[in-house]
């Protein structure tokens, strides 16, 4: 089967990728209308112009004039094709058709409709990664509202903060969520962080709230529906991140932003018609909505593992799916080795592994490589305001265990020192414009965020360190700001800090993320000014942490000191507390 990115580099008429990737840079506007073509994008209305980029850099206009509804574009694969596979941690394989699908989002967005949502009204949804989620989020789609992303493990006082930051109007969300044997709650976390109306999938007896609707009450009978016709620009899902001042920044995907997804899949994951694709995630994160846009768009099949991915179920889950690209953050596949829960396993029919979110170790992707017969691992790495990836591989070109080998088409990046100077080992900054980066933040300013301060005019600030190496690979080293990735979640130190300073008897406290031995996955370490011992603090701290915020964010050291290294201007210094754990 020939890549994908060859029939690109054939098009553009170029003898080798690099050469393929520069020109992508230097004719965007040729690039992204051969994506749409390619892609099959469809528009109820044709753009006049691919980008208008009068207003600048930080602005462009993306599709000018034309009138669209993504949601068109997921299903043009043949009706009785396969859209999703889907096994709970018990229970056999199920299929869903994309007739089925379609038929189930038009029962969505009638059923939205009813309860007298319209376009631009926002709706959230809190649940794990299903079958009902994703027909759920197209249906919403379809019908012009704006999906407001949160994570399932999230605690009632996040969930309560998400939905109001989106305005949301209602809630989509299940009973309980089904891990690793346990039945957790999310429904009474929902009902915990609000009032407003649920929809809610019952897999059990729970009584629901007076004005909650059960699932198959919600859905409308009526299974035609003509997606709403939206402004390209318009907005489809607000999904946050986390920024270094601790409160989470509201990012508003486009119409447009899912053509990034969907692109990153066809050239750098090489995703073909009828391939399947798994990668555990949900719609609180950006690689869930990525998912459903990278597949469908594709016309691939999407595979859902409703459970803990930690096991060999889930193991058994790829084998019998006969998925063809299996998605990992790094800490999973360190779980994966360590148990060796994956021994034994017939993953032949894997083409690609594609791994995000953390820092990755170079050992622990070549024991994944050799899983599926040393299939290549495509490192891809980007954020949820960008929409995908800013710095990749392609499979054309060799691909090192845990380094990067491109920018993403489309897009450049260059790496500067502390002074703004070109280094081979440095802050990364964006080259742009591009379809997917944001353009504006709900709860911020876009421009202090991205573009203030940055060492030349045009470059977007993103916060990763980036060092490329001799042999013209990249690496990742983490975060150059106050952020961490931690199990692939993106979290400030400024939101652990605030929780478990609301422990008894701490004074101060930093967070800090450090790199184990060998390079990995960041491992969470809180240096306090306290009273206590740090052995004594260690269980509240974790207690407040799985209270507040995540139970996934795990803490691996606390470290008492008389007290933190600060600047005249009384900032932490977060790199004498790094330097200090990796001496």
């Amino acid at each position: 089967m020939s890549a994908n990115v060859e029939w690109l580099q054939r098009e553009a008429g170029v003898s080798s990728y690099r050469e393929l990737h520069a020109w992508s840079v230097q004719h965007r506007e040729v690039f992204w209308e051969m994506v749409l073509k390619r892609l099959g994008i469809r528009l109820r209305q044709p753009h006049s112009r691919i980008v208008d980029p009068s207003s600048g850099v930080e602005t462009p206009r993306w599709l000018v004039g034309a009138r669209m509804n993504i949601a068109d574009s997921c299903f043009q694969a043949a009706a009785d094709s396969i859209a999703i596979v889907h096994q709970g941690e018990s229970g056999e394989l199920q299929r869903i058709t994309v007739g089925e699908l379609e038929a189930l989002t038009n029962r969505v967005a009638n059923g939205l409709n009813a309860m007298g949502l319209r376009a631009g009204d926002a709706v959230a949804v809190v649940t794990p990664m299903t079958a009902e989620s994703v027909a759920f989020y197209l249906g919403a789609v379809k019908a012009g509202c704006v999906i407001v992303s949160i994570p399932d493990s999230f605690s009632p006082g996040e969930i309560a903060t998400r939905l109001r930051l989106g305005n949301a109007k209602a809630v989509f969300t299940q009973d309980v969520n089904p891990r690793g044997g346990k039945d957790l709650p999310l429904y009474a976390n929902v009902s915990a962080a609000s009032t407003l109306p649920a929809i809610v999938v019952r897999r059990s007896t729970m009584a629901l709230r007076d004005d909650d609707r059960d699932w198959s009450h919600f859905l409308s009978a009526n299974d035609d529906f003509i997606s709403v016709e939206r402004d390209p620009a318009d907005a489809i899902n607000i999904l946050f991140s986390s920024g270094t001042t601790g409160g989470p920044k509201a990012i508003p995907w486009t119409q447009t932003t899912p053509i990034k997804c969907a692109m990153d899949a066809h050239f750098h994951q090489d995703v073909h018609p009828g391939d399947v694709l798994a990668w555990p995630t949900n719609l609180g994160w950006m690689m869930g909505p990525w998912l459903i846009f990278a597949a469908l768009i594709n016309r691939a099949t999407i595979a859902l593992f409703n459970g803990a991915p930690t096991g060999t179920a889930f193991g058994r889950f790829i084998e019998h799916s006969r998925a063809t690209m299996l998605g990992v953050v790094p800490s999973l596949v360190k779980t994966w080795r360590a148990t060796q829960c994956m021994d034994g396993l017939d993953w032949s029919s894997l083409r690609v592994f594609s791994n995000t979110g953390e820092c990755s170790n170079a050992d622990d992707m070549r024991w994944l490589m050799q899983l599926a017969g040393n299939k290549p691992v495509v490192e891809y790495c980007g954020g949820t305001e960008i929409g995908g990836g800013y710095i990749t591989s392609v499979i054309t070109e060799p691909c090192a265990p845990a380094c990067f080998n491109t920018p993403a088409l489309g897009l450049d990046l260059v790496i500067l020192d502390e002074d703004g100077q070109s280094t081979d080992n440095g802050e990364v900054f964006i080259l742009g414009p591009s379809i997917g980066l944001s353009t504006t933040l709900l709860n911020q300013s876009h421009h202090d965020v991205y573009f203030a301060n940055v060492p030349r005019e045009g470059m977007r600030r993103h916060g990763d360190q980036i060092e490329r190496l001799p042999n013209g690979q990249m690496r990742a080293h983490g975060r150059v700001d106050d952020t961490m990735n931690l199990g692939g979640i993106k979290v400030s130190s400024a939101e652990i800090e605030r929780a478990v300073r609301t422990v008894s008897g701490i004074q101060d406290a930093a967070a800090i993320a450090v790199p184990p031995p060998g390079g990995g996955p960041g491992e969470l370490v809180i240096f306090v000014v306290a009273s206590s011992s740090a052995a004594d603090l260690r269980d509240p701290m974790q207690r407040a942490i799985r209270e507040q915020l995540s139970p996934l964010f795990k803490i691996h050291d606390v470290v008492a000191v008389d007290a933190l290294p600060r600047t005249a201007s009384n900032k932490v210094m977060r790199r004498v507390l790094r330097d200090r754990c990796m001496a």
